[in-house]
């Protein structure tokens, strides 16, 4: 026997579609305001202002739902949305819009990011639609955009000739390890709860597979990274350590 998949009414509809339609317009009008304080810049640099300042605000809401307001969503996947998380949702979702409308027109990004930025207003999409599920999604959120805000400032530090620094180092650093730990660790035991859970609806499942699969391709690259800096840190060490220093025979350097 089918299982009917149950909607949300339409005054839920309206509501939800009134809140993503203001988010999408305070990113807008942010973004604005950035170009125009920031003319001397470019674009992307008031694009990025305001990724940085989503990731932070949506991690803070996104943590809280998780961690403290809840459900629990490794043991409650598939439970119907509360207000909260459909506030939160709704917030991220007009953003996501934004920034995917933002690198399309521009053509800055890659493959692998128009599928995460796609999956995920899809997933959101469903979710409020169906009115449930938005305890696992909002988690992913969590995951996926809490290395956002170390993202966006190595970018910065790059633009500003910063990145090669003792901050520039402790900002790779903590990516790196913020991703792996989360978004590939933790992010897994979210897939996992998903899919063994009978609640949650295929489609939904498949979608969160996908995004994993899009993580998985991240890291892939994230590692190559990795690789390529450690690699050029031993080799610059080498070069160092086995440089020979002549020495005259009272003690001081030789000149060059």
């Amino acid at each position: 026997m089918a299982v009917r998949t149950q909607v949300q009414p339409l005054e839920m509809m309206l509501s939800i579609i009134f809140q993503v339609t203001c988010s999408l317009t305070a990113w807008l009008s942010l973004y604005a305001g950035f170009c125009y304080w920031n003319e001397h810049r470019t674009y992307e640099w008031s694009c990025r202002l305001v990724s940085l300042m989503h990731g932070v605000i949506v991690t803070c809401l996104s943590g809280y739902v998780a961690l403290i307001d809840g459900p629990w969503p490794l043991t409650h996947a598939g439970t119907p949305n509360t207000p909260l998380q459909v506030r939160v949702l709704c917030f991220t979702l007009g953003y996501f819009i934004f920034d995917l409308s933002w690198f399309m027109y521009f053509k800055t990004e890659g493959d692998l990011m128009l599928s995460h930025h796609m999956l995920s207003i899809g997933g959101m999409v469903l979710v409020l639609g169906l009115g449930k599920s938005a305890t696992e999604i909002n988690a992913i959120v969590f995951v996926s955009e809490i290395t956002n805000p170390l993202l966006q400032a190595r970018w910065f530090l790059r633009e500003t000739g910063r990145y090669h620094s003792f901050i520039g180092e402790v900002v790779d650093f903590s990516f790196v390890a913020l991703f792996m730990v989360l978004r590939i660790g933790v992010g897994g035991q979210i897939m996992y709860s998903v899919i063994i859970s009978s609640s949650p609806i295929w489609l939904l499942k498949a979608g969160g597979l996908a995004m994993y699969i899009v993580s998985l391709g991240f890291m892939i690259e994230i590692c190559s990274f990795a690789r390529r800096k450690v690699l050029k840190k031993y080799n610059a060490w080498r070069s160092v350590s086995g440089r020979v220093v002549p020495l005259k025979t009272n003690g001081h350097l030789t000149p060059h």
